[in-house]
């Protein structure tokens, strides 16, 4: 008979145990700059879809958000993808302009496009090239995307953010704010992380808890500043600072202490103009609660059992035993396709058993 080593190497390519491919997790955050719309007198409402190429078809992965009425759009959404290293990943980023009407692509007006590799964009970080439109003309609008490594860590912090007393930036209602988390970087850029949804005419906002991963929000370390602020809404597409862009920057384990966590909302123009100026609102930190996601090792170390349990289908349909196209067919100097399957998880298993 064979060795049991051949028997082992037969099973494992059976099975795709051993060469597997080199796979890394990455996620790529999108913006665009000058974005023309077809009509002069409005602003378009852009959204960006990712397309992979598949035996010479594209085929689409994932949209971002639609931001309504902005020109430099920086989306919030994450596109998270797998990159091989010994493969050619031939991408495509799509920008539309998606009416407040509809959410299909069949009546949204196309407003340029931009095709690369994934291995270009991990390979500088950070890519920049004008959007193209049909007959590839290139126009003043362009693309930018960013290339991160997912660090492994899936755990997730769930937050929730409230408001009170903010600035009215509105002259005929009350403000329509949002609030947007951004991360400092270590080159003393910041990222965009996540954006809330806009609560319509309130000056009190409570926004929908929302939940954003550890490595998105701070890759993982706890003295990573991150900077909040908050926008108010208007449908001509202009916002008015309610929060100070740069005055409020906090480590995030600053967010961490409970019950509750909460800030000044400082303008600067208004700080500087005003004497007896106090503050533009309070930003209030409801909830920060951080989710472990343990991974299969975590439960391995910490001590589970696996219990190896077989079944075999000795139905008629398998062929009968002592022909040898069987699958039980018992050859007397080779093992049988059960044998193999058999042998080559029940040696990983054991070891947990």
């Amino acid at each position: 008979m064979k060795k049991m080593s051949n028997i082992y190497e037969s099973a494992a390519n059976t099975l795709g145990i051993f060469n597997s491919p080199c796979l890394t997790k990455v996620e790529l955050r999108v913006a665009c700059k000058g974005i023309s719309d077809r009509d002069a007198l409005s602003k378009p409402d852009p959204c960006v879809i990712l397309k992979m190429q598949s035996h010479g078809q594209w085929f689409e992965v994932d949209r971002t958000e639609v931001i309504r009425t902005c020109i430099n759009p920086i989306f919030s959404k994450l596109f998270t993808v797998d990159f091989y290293f010994e493969e050619v990943q031939r991408l495509r980023f799509e920008v539309h302009d998606i009416s407040s009407n509809h959410n299909g692509l069949k009546e949204a007006d196309f407003l340029g496009g931009m095709e690369c590799t994934l291995g270009q964009i991990v390979s500088q970080r950070k890519l920049s090239k004008s959007l193209l439109k049909h007959g590839n003309t290139a126009g003043k609008s362009s693309i930018t995307v960013i290339a991160e490594e997912l660090s492994g860590n899936d755990d997730y912090v769930e937050l929730s953010f409230s408001a009170r007393k903010l600035d009215d930036k509105d002259f005929f209602s009350k403000s329509d704010p949002f609030l947007e988390i951004f991360r400092m970087n270590d080159d003393a850029t910041q990222q965009l992380v996540h954006r809330t949804e806009v609560v319509m005419n309130n000056l009190n906002p409570a926004w929908k808890t929302f939940k954003v991963s550890v490595n998105s929000l701070c890759s993982g370390d706890q003295d990573r500043r991150l900077k909040v602020r908050i926008n108010s809404y208007f449908t001509s597409g202009s916002a008015g600072w309610l929060i100070a862009p740069s005055a409020q920057k906090f480590p995030f384990k600053l967010w961490l202490p409970f019950p509750q966590v909460q800030w000044e909302c400082i303008n600067p123009k208004y700080k500087a103009k005003k004497k007896n100026y106090k503050n533009s609102g309070i930003v209030i930190l409801n909830q920060c609660k951080i989710h472990k996601m343990h991974s299969f090792l975590d439960y391995i170390m910490g001590g589970c059992q696996i219990q190896f349990t077989v079944a075999i289908d000795f139905t008629a349909s398998n062929g009968d035993p002592r022909n040898s196209c069987s699958l039980h067919y018992i050859h007397p100097y080779q093992p049988n396709e059960y044998l193999k399957a058999l042998v080559a998880v029940g040696e990983i298993c054991q070891d947990y058993d």
